[in-house]
């Protein structure tokens, strides 16, 4: 166990700035978050360990150890965006913010999405008549994105193949990406790469979970092998501002339990605004720059776990049903770290056809049918998929008018 003060790692340098890293906590051993398996593939199945680290040098966390990217993104990729009616809207409206910002008024607009998954947002382009490109590596939401007629390109973007796609279509206008960038270790070769395919005047904007919320909110279930890095303002400057691309803008949002969209330019090229220099002085008070800051965070996820396996052990002593709702990634950051087995939660229900019928990785709980939940609804369901909480109460209305309680773990762990 770690003391008041963090250490620095074994020669491990921050992916940003060369520093050494100090890690602050460790998850343990854990799995592929995405990676539901069948029932009898779980004997093979794949562990690393899941520990995250603060940069001094340049205020960067990220994971010491991340499994290589063909183990979390390829054929089977069990992350759907267009499932969720809110990520609907949600997207829907980032596209007209990129259209204002750098498609209206030019001729011929070309925008590029990093990671466009089954094309939720480049749909709107796309009907718009904008010309468009995604870049997906996992080919199955890929081939959902091509089967509604969004130009879409199964690779890793690299700034090799950003030279390759100036080379064919030209520079960018705007280039998008939501919850992707936070998912890619060479963050160099990405900022590289949308400085290339940038016009001069363009614009890169995207959005990740946020580390500010993640810290006042001890969600550490954003924690996971996707996750290389959780940003911060001052760390979106640190590593794009090497490249020449400056922070101009940022804007909370809500999506995924806290996240914040940043907007980067070449430097000099567009005014920068106010909410820039804010968010730096809130993100310095709060301690995002401390390596105490993520002592205390430790500190609060160990009373968080014993808090929900406190109260799952009281349930099952007390002959309560209980049910998982919603198998995310989050899940398996929260299930493993806690060492919840199908003991104190049998199963889980997902709406998502390519989980059901498979376990949740490294705790192998049951993944059901929606229908399993609606059938005969459990005295207590662990809300899971936290961050889409007032859609899915919206929905499950029935399910608390005939006594159903809520299970939840943040901020705080209680039942509602």
């Amino acid at each position: 166990m770690m003391t008041a003060n963090i250490t620095e790692s074994n020669g491990r340098l921050c992916r940003v700035c060369g520093a050494k890293i100090l890690p602050f906590m460790s998850f343990g051993k854990m799995p592929i978050a995405n990676g539901f398996l069948p029932p009898d593939r779980t004997a093979s199945e794949y562990m690393f360990e899941l520990a995250p680290a603060f940069c001094r040098g340049c205020s960067t966390v990220q994971l010491m150890e991340q499994p290589a990217r063909e183990k979390m993104f390829h054929e089977n990729y069990a992350f759907y965006s267009s499932t969720s009616r809110h990520m609907q809207t949600h997207f829907k409206a980032f596209s007209e913010m990129a259209v204002s910002k750098a498609c209206t008024g030019r001729r011929d607009p070309f925008v590029v999405e990093l990671g466009s998954n089954d094309g939720i947002m480049l749909q709107h382009f796309q009907s718009a008549g904008i010309r468009h490109l995604g870049i997906e590596p996992s080919q199955n939401v890929a081939d959902v994105a091509r089967a509604k007629g969004i130009n879409t390109l199964s690779e890793f973007f690299t700034v090799e193949l950003a030279d390759r796609l100036v080379a064919e279509y030209g520079h960018a206008d705007a280039m998008l990406s939501a919850n992707v960038i936070c998912h890619i270790p060479d963050i160099h070769s990405v900022a590289a790469g949308v400085a290339r395919m940038l016009k001069p005047d363009g614009v890169f904007m995207f959005e990740d979970p946020y580390l500010g919320d993640m810290i006042a909110k001890t969600s550490y279930d954003q924690i996971y092998d996707e996750h290389v890095f959780i940003f911060s303002a001052l760390s979106v400057s640190a590593a794009f501002g090497q490249h020449g691309l400056e922070l101009v803008d940022v804007a909370p949002q809500v999506t995924h339990g806290g996240s914040m969209r940043y907007v980067l330019a070449p430097k000099g090229s567009r005014p920068v605004s106010p909410a820039v220099q804010v968010l730096y002085e809130k993100e310095r008070a709060q301690g995002l720059n401390r390596e105490e800051t993520f002592v205390q965070f430790r500190r609060n996820c160990e009373s968080s776990r014993e808090a929900l396996r406190d109260l799952l052990t009281s349930l099952k002593r007390d002959g309560k049903r209980v049910a998982g709702y919603g198998a995310t990634s989050k899940s398996t950051t929260v299930l493993n770290y806690c060492g919840i087995t199908k003991e104190l939660i049998p199963y889980i229900c997902d709406t998502t056809p390519i989980k059901q019928g498979k376990v949740s990785p490294g705790m192998h709980i049951p993944i059901k049918p929606y229908d399993a939940f609606t059938a005969e609804y459990p005295d207590y369901a662990v809300l899971f998929a936290w961050n889409h909480k007032s859609e899915i109460l919206a929905k499950e209305q029935q399910y608390a008018a005939q006594g159903g309680k809520w299970v939840v773990f943040v901020p705080k762990v209680a039942v509602e």
